[in-house]
Formats: C-alpha cells, sequence, structure tokens
C-alpha cells in the first residue's frame, strides 16, 4: 500500500525583518512524496524561516527564543552585509521531534566568507548552517567577544530550513549517475528533475546573468594583473588580455564533457536527492578546466543518520539560495560519511561548473563538501574514499594529477588559515587536492580531514599503498619460508581502497600466473618442485603499478623417512601390571624440512623434528602397536610402526640357589617378593624377548647384587636407597632383537647391609 504524504509550502511573505517577528520565506506548491520513496517521487519543496534576532541595547549579543515553531532539522544565523563577521561566539540549542527533549548548547561555526558569491544581489553574511535533526523549537544566542566595540553586524537573523523528507530511517534508494564515460556530444544538456525546464545556455556572470562578467565579477574569478577595484574583491581581465576569461562571451551550446583518466564513482543525482529546482531559475556558469579541488566540511555534525543525507544535502541547498543568496548550492559534490556522492551545483557533473565555495578561488577549481564536523574527529574511510574518487575522476577530465600542483589567480584579496596573504590578480600554487583553509583564513575541512587530505590524493592518485602479501594458504610457514606441495592460495591487502584498483596479478618468480579484479584479496596457483619467488602486483586505475615484497615458497613432492625405524625398550621406574615403564624411538628425516613426527597410536604425541625418544608405559601381557607418522613442512609424510608386549616374569619362576625367604605384601608385584642376605645366593630366569629389567624393593639397608647375562656378568647393582621405594626397575638391558636369553642375580653380601629383596623380572617381546 501506498501511503502520500502531502507537503504543503507557504507563499512567500515579508521582505522585511522586524525584532522579534517570524518572517516565512517559502515556495508555493505541493509534493505528493509516497512514504520511504526516493528519486522517483519528485522534487521534495523546502522552506526557510527567517526570524530576527532581539539586539543589547549596547550592540554585544543578540538572542531569541521560540519553544513552538514550524518543524525544521537545520539552521544558521545570518546579517545583512556579506563582508562583516561575527567576532564572537554563536551557539543554539533546539527541541527535538517527537520527543521534545532540548539540546545542549551547541556552537555555530562563523569562519564562512559570505562574500563567496559578492557583487549577487541580496547576498548575506551568513554563519555554517548547522544540521540539528526534526526539531520544533530553538533558542539562540550571539556574542560581539572581547572587541565589543566592533558590536555585531546588522540584520541579525536566525534561519531554519525545513529540506523535508527527514526519515531517520534506513537509507533510500537513490536515483544515481554511474556511467563510467560521459557523452562526447558537446551539446548534451545536463539532465534535470521530470517537470523542470532544461538549462538555457549560459553567459558569463558569476550572478546568473546573460551580462559580460565585468558587470557581475566572481571573487574567484581568475583575473589579469591589473585588477578591477570591485569592493567584493573581484577583478575581469583587461580587454587586452591575452587569455580571455572563460566566460567572457555567452556561448550558444554548454562546453563538452570532457573523458576522464580515472572512473567515474556512483553519483546520486539532484533529481536523486529531490532538489527543490524552483529555487533556481538562472542558468550555470561554466569554466574552461579545472585545475584543482578544494575539500571542505559541513553541517557542523557527525551524529546523522546516512539516511537523512539527501535531506542534509536539500537543507544546504536551501540555505545557501535562501539564506545566504546564493545562486544555487556551493559546492560541486557532497559526500556523506557512508561515502554516498551527491551531485551538488546544477549545470552537469561532468562539466566544469563554476561554484561558490572558496572565496578568491572559485574559478578553475571544484568544491567538494564532507557532511561532517572533522575538527576533532576522522572522516570514515567511506568518505575520503568517495573524496578521493571524485578528484581523480575530476581532476582527470583536465588532465590534472591529484598528487600534484595547480597555479592559481587569486580573485580577491584575503589570507589563509596558516597566515599566508593573497592579493587579487596574483598566482598563487596550491596543491591540486587542497583544503578550504589553504584558500581561507577557517578551519575548514577540520584539522582532522585536513590531515587526511595526503591520503586522499594518495588514493587518487596512486599507486596502491601497503601492498602486502598477508597469507599463503595450503602452505606452512618456518621462518620466512613457505613450504608447500604445489598448490597455494596467496591473500595480500593493500591500504588504498578497492575503488582505486584495476586488477591485481599473482607472480610466480616475476611471471604473473593469476589476474584477479581489484576487489579481490587471493588467487590460486600451482607450483613445480623447487624454491619460488611469490609477489603481487597491483594496477592502480591511474595505470601506476606497486610490487609486495616477495614471499618464498618452496614446493616439495618428496615424503620424508624414518632413518632410524620406530623401536621399544624397557626402562627404569615404577613397574605395575597396567604400567610398564618403556622407551620408544626413532628418527626422522626429510630432504628439505621436517616438521614434526606423530605418535597417533595407543596415544597421541607430537614430537618436534629433533626429537628421537620417548618416555610411556604399556600394560603388561598385552600386545601393543605403536603408531607413527613423519611429516615434513610441505605436508607429506611417511608412517612407520613398532609393537611390543611387556611380560612380567614372578621371582617364584626363576631358578633358585642358597637361601630365599618369601614377603609378603600388596606393595609387590603379585603380593610377593624373595629376600636374602645370603652370599652368593642367585635367582636365574630364562625368557625369550629383546629387552628386559630387573624389579627389586629398596630401603637404606638394601644390599648389592651382581648381574650376569648369558653367563657373563653385566653389572653391580646397588639397592640402597634414602626412602622405601616399591616395584623399581633400576637395571636394564636390550638388543636389536627377540632372542633367547639369561639373566642371574647373585647376592654380594654386602658388609652391614647384606640383605636384598627381589620382585621379579619384566621382559619385552
Amino acid at each position: 500500500m501506498r501511503v502520500k504524504r502531502r507537503i504543503w509550502a507557504t507563499a512567500a511573505v515579508a521582505t522585511t525583518a522586524v525584532a522579534g517577528v517570524l518572517v516565512f520565506q517559502g515556495v508555493t506548491g505541493t509534493s505528493d512524496v509516497p512514504d520511504g520513496a526516493g528519486a522517483t517521487s519528485g522534487p521534495a519543496r523546502t522552506e526557510v524561516h527567517h526570524d530576527a534576532l532581539k539586539v543589547s541595547d549596547d550592540g554585544s549579543i543578540a538572542s531569541l527564543r521560540r519553544d513552538s515553531t514550524e518543524p525544521f532539522s537545520m539552521l544558521g544565523v545570518t546579517w545583512t552585509d556579506p563582508s562583516a563577521r561575527v567576532k564572537g561566539t554563536v551557539e543554539a540549542r533546539t527541541r527535538s521531534l517527537p520527543g521534545g527533549d532540548w539540546s545542549a548548547w551547541l556552537p555555530i561555526d562563523t569562519e564562512v566568507d559570505g562574500r563567496t558569491e559578492a557583487g549577487r544581489p541580496g547576498v548575506r553574511g551568513t554563519t555554517e548552517p548547522r544540521w540539528v535533526g526534526l526539531s520544533d523549537g530553538v533558542e539562540v544566542r550571539v556574542s560581539a567577544g572581547k572587541d565589543t566595540s566592533a558590536g555585531l553586524p546588522a540584520g541579525l537573523r536566525l534561519d531554519t530550513v525545513d529540506p523535508g523528507g527527514v526519515t531517520g530511517a534506513a537509507p533510500i534508494a537513490y536515483a544515481v549517475d554511474a556511467t563510467d564515460e560521459p557523452s562526447a556530444d558537446p551539446t548534451e544538456v545536463p539532465s534535470e528533475p521530470a517537470g523542470t525546464p532544461p538549462a538555457e545556455p549560459t553567459g558569463p556572470a558569476e550572478a546568473g546573468t546573460t551580462e559580460p562578467a565585468t558587470e557581475e565579477p566572481d571573487p574567484g574569478a581568475s583575473v589579469d594583473p591589473t585588477p578591477s577595484t570591485d569592493p567584493g574583491g573581484t577583478t575581469s581581465p583587461s580587454p587586452s588580455a591575452e587569455s580571455p576569461s572563460p566566460t567572457a562571451e555567452p556561448t550558444a551550446t554548454l562546453p563538452p564533457p570532457l573523458p576522464s583518466t580515472a572512473p567515474k564513482p556512483p553519483i546520486v543525482t539532484r533529481a536523486g536527492w529531490n532538489a527543490d529546482e524552483s529555487l533556481n531559475d538562472e542558468s550555470p556558469d561554466y569554466m574552461d578546466t579545472v585545475k584543482a579541488v578544494f575539500v571542505h566540511h559541513t553541517a557542523q555534525t557527525n551524529a546523522y543518520s546516512c539516511a537523512d543525507s539527501a535531506a542534509i544535502v536539500r537543507g544546504l541547498h536551501a540555505y545557501h539560495v535562501q539564506s545566504n543568496g546564493w545562486k544555487d548550492l556551493g559546492y560541486n559534490f557532497v559526500v556523506d560519511k557512508c561515502g554516498t556522492v551527491f551531485e551538488g551545483r546544477k549545470g552537469g557533473v561532468d562539466r566544469a561548473v563554476l561554484g561558490a565555495h572558496t572565496y578568491g578561488f572559485n574559478r578553475e577549481t571544484a568544491g567538494i563538501a564532507v557532511i561532517g564536523l572533522y575538527t576533532d574527529a576522522s572522516a570514515a574511510t567511506a568518505a575520503t574514499t568517495a573524496v578521493a574518487r571524485i578528484a581523480a575522476w575530476k581532476l582527470g577530465q583536465y588532465g590534472v594529477s591529484p598528487s600534484g600542483t595547480a597555479t592559481l589567480t587569486a580573485g580577491a584579496a584575503g589570507d589563509n588559515y596558516a597566515g599566508k596573504k593573497f592579493t587579487a590578480g596574483t598566482a598563487y600554487s596550491f596543491s591540486a587536492v587542497s583544503g578550504h583553509r589553504d584558500g581561507f583564513n577557517t578551519q575548514c575541512p577540520g584539522t582532522r580531514l585536513y590531515g587526511q587530505l595526503p591520503t586522499i590524493r594518495g588514493y587518487a592518485a596512486g599507486p596502491v599503498a601497503g601492498l602486502t602479501v598477508t597469507s599463503v594458504t595450503g602452505a606452512a610457514l618456518s621462518g620466512s619460508t613457505y613450504y608447500t606441495k604445489a598448490d597455494i592460495t596467496v591473500g595480500w591487502s593493500a591500504t588504498t581502497p578497492a575503488a582505486f584498483v584495476t586488477k591485481f596479478e599473482l607472480l610466480v618468480d616475476g611471471k604473473s600466473v593469476a589476474s584477479t579484479a581489484g576487489s579481490a584479496s587471493s588467487a590460486k596457483a600451482t607450483l613445480g618442485v623447487g624454491s619460488h619467488t611469490v609477489q603481487v602486483r597491483a594496477t592502480h586505475q591511474s595505470g601506476k603499478t606497486s610490487l609486495s615484497a616477495a614471499a618464498t615458497v618452496v614446493a616439495d613432492r618428496t615424503a620424508p623417512v624414518f632413518s632410524t625405524k620406530p623401536s621399544l625398550s624397557l626402562r627404569t621406574g615404577t613397574v605395575g601390571t597396567t604400567a610398564v615403564p618403556l622407551t620408544l624411538r626413532w628418527k626422522g628425516a626429510d630432504a628439505v624440512r621436517l616438521r614434526d613426527v606423530r605418535l597417533t597410536s595407543p596415544v597421541a604425541r607430537t614430537y618436534g623434528p629433533t626429537t628421537t625418544s620417548a618416555s610411556h608405559t604399556a600394560k603388561s601381557g598385552v600386545a601393543t602397536s605403536w603408531k607413527m607418522t613423519a611429516y615434513d613442512l610441505a605436508g607429506n609424510s611417511a608412517a612407520a610402526s613398532v609393537a611390543g608386549t611387556p611380560v612380567i616374569l614372578q621371582e617364584s619362576s626363576a631358578k633358585r640357589s642358597g637361601t630365599w625367604t618369601t614377603k609378603s605384601s600388596s606393595s609387590y608385584l603379585g603380593g610377593r617378593s624373595y629376600s636374602s642376605g645370603t652370599k652368593n645366593a642367585s635367582l636365574t630366569w630364562t625368557f625369550t624377548g629383546r629387552s628386559v629389567a630387573w624389579v627389586v624393593s629398596r630401603a637404606s639397608t638394601s644390599g648389592q647384587a651382581y648381574v650376569y647375562v648369558d653367563g657373563v656378568k653385566a653389572a653391580t647393582v646397588d639397592l640402597k636407597s634414602s626412602t622405601t621405594a616399591y616395584r623399581q626397575a633400576v637395571w636394564t638391558k636390550s638388543w636389536p632383537a627377540s632372542a633367547k636369553h639369561t639373566v642371574k642375580i647373585v647376592v654380594a653380601g654386602t658388609k652391614g647391609r647384606p640383605t636384598l629383596t627381589t620382585d621379579g623380572l619384566v621382559h619385552l617381546r
């Protein structure tokens, strides 16, 4: 269901501002706007309400409070003389709709120069407009500051703007002009919203008249070295000037739209932001070229919804025309914090339209305003990206590098934020992408956004910056080298936004093996065996290229080997029927680089490439398989295994000689052990296996024993221990292969502590 919202605009009334009297100025008409509609609903009707301020007797303070007003979303203070300035402060607070809460006092920027379109009748001095959101109450106060002798400018009034269509909802769909290349037809007329007449062929006058520029000079004009003495600081070329003014004579056709060296970004047309074209009855003025762009900030708040950006642009449009007295919106382009670009002053975005944005330097330049306040906060990347795209495209139409410089002739005397003085008629050098403060004494575009201009120039001019290989998937990194079998996916990043990148290429050993769109962040490659250098090359829209640092990637398809096969042996330690101490040994090797060796059964462990043994335990009487896999850094693998069964031989299974006493305790294996203090008493076990361990109990009174293996004395073992310990494997021996062996234990008869207690023998088969 489409619900129509009817917006009524009042007819213009009173032309004289009287203190305390609300004076309305508007346009008669209606607009049927379907709820939630965008560009297709037709132009929105805007209203500007004027209300004179009450000035104190000494002329130092002016104020106004209205607890109930017509709804508005933008406000500003204006005065009669465009060359006058407020030296003090301007503040306002508003009552929100629908909540009814009053805001804190909001500062209003007073650095705007009302002479930007000097020479036009009705041009006023002005503050920067401030977006406040939908409101129905206002209080404003103006102070002359310390210099009270100067007082306040005459004719102070508050202007509140209702741009229509303030939603606060999700972003609407705009009508976007996204043509990459403009038409080559030199007679093409820029499109206008439905129902509005096409622009007439333009004349030269900056004020929108058809008279020569000498009659209505522009303060931003490029001039002859012998300027006139126009009070607005404007000058005109003399009749003998070598190069006449770009608009010195009326032309029958519009200037041709020129192709650009950079792609044209999407731009919301004036119809797309529902411009109230009834405010503009003058033809646009054109220049021959654009040598530089000036970046601004406006609306003095970052706390806006991008769904209201079109309304903010409509508010700026109405404020510039109905409050400032300018012929149209001053900026050529307006950008919101979400990166949406709006067409500003009419005349065709692909033409050199004379704007009103930088006093003294409007000629041969374009103005780009970012909605927001960037004195303390940086502009979002989306906004700076959009500014850079517009700058690259617009300057690219005239062969200007965004990272270069431009020579501009001052159309009026003045100074800039750094204290540099300008003389009308004198040429000065500027960066092709400059801030408003470079050409005028203002903080605009704010310290933080101004600080981002080098980044914007870099985005626009290229090459792609910050290009880095971030990952090589399908490969393992060791130190600074990647290892793979063959197939890899290379990931990268760049600080330059993708909108400026024509393509990325993946290079292997200097040769391109894959090409992707500028929005991509990875590409695949298959490598031959050996070591390779891998890089990413980015092509900027300007044609400039950049290379990432090289990554070394080694392709290896040869599996590792076990140069020493896995083996098992018994070790010393505490013996239990469920945990017989074992040592697992191996050695892995690889032709390129071994990564690790992993034990997968009977337990899972991972060992580094230089580890060759590990301690484990196994259940007695249970055959256990120990499975291992060696991996190299490329992911190649080799498997090996060894199996073993630990067997406990009780002391009772031994052949005895001499005197032995049976001892019983749950601490012994099987609950019993043999003990003897008789010198030369012995126990002999015969078994088939590859490793053996003798198990004893130890105490501070334990003696020594001799160990014989296959009839040969192998060791003398001392069982003495400061603490009592049971089931201790105190001596071990291993062989390369399983075979039949005999182990004999003989009591040494140690003086003072001849007794030993044996708990059996363990062998591994």
